[in-house]
């Protein structure tokens, strides 16, 4: 048996890692929506497979300024976890949240910990999902929140994964109460978690190996 490859992940395991996505992305509107007090519609999310150097020019282009929230993953499942918003975005959910509008261009240390605890409780509602779904022990660190171009804050998981692969997992959702919204989900997991993910959900592993 060889090394497991990411080139070798077929539409048939893409499906199954959209299926997650999906299920994921909907906890986490649900959480969103309780947090706001007031009803938040999803679209359908998009979820894709994505080269690191491609999720950039999605998001708008590498330099778009970004508000990030980041966690560690640990347990059954080793990786990153990040959810992006873009910042104008990320300005209206502190104005619902602190029921006034955010003042000035930087963030304060309240609003930047509002956002934070917004991040917090969307990407755990997702990470439990993902857990149930699996029967898969995941843990998360305490999150940590940056603003910065998209570009730059995708060159952390880039450098820290690219060793392991050069692929990482990307759900962009659209949500929107008086506007819309686009927020995206990175799960990045090392290459033996996605054979765990799989595994876990009844596929088989061994088209994932390349021989040696």
């Amino acid at each position: 048996m060889g090394n497991v490859s990411l080139k070798k992940i077929t539409d048939v395991y893409c499906d199954v890692l959209k299926e997650i996505g999906n299920i994921g992305a909907g906890n986490a509107m649900t959480a969103l929506s309780q947090m706001l007090q007031c009803k938040v519609d999803m679209r359908v999310p998009k979820v894709c497979l994505l080269d690191f150097q491609d999720v950039g020019t999605l998001m708008g282009g590498e330099e778009q300024l970004m508000a990030c929230v980041l966690f560690g993953v640990d347990g059954d499942v080793s990786g990153m976890m990040m959810f992006m918003i873009e910042k104008n975005s990320a300005r209206h959910l502190i104005s619902k949240i602190m029921g006034m509008e955010a003042a000035g261009d930087d963030f304060s240390e309240m609003e930047a910990s509002a956002l934070q605890e917004v991040g917090n409780i969307i990407t755990g509602a997702y990470l439990n999902a993902l857990a149930s779904f699996t029967n898969l022990k995941i843990i998360s660190s305490p999150p940590e929140m940056t603003i910065d171009m998209a570009g730059a804050i995708l060159s952390v998981p880039a450098i820290e994964f690219g060793k392991l692969g050069d692929k990482l997992l990307l759900i962009q959702t659209q949500f929107y109460d008086e506007i819309e919204v686009n927020g995206y989900f990175v799960l990045i997991p090392d290459i033996d978690s996605y054979v765990k993910i799989i595994g876990s959900l009844g596929l088989p592993v061994d088209g994932l190996m390349e021989e040696t």
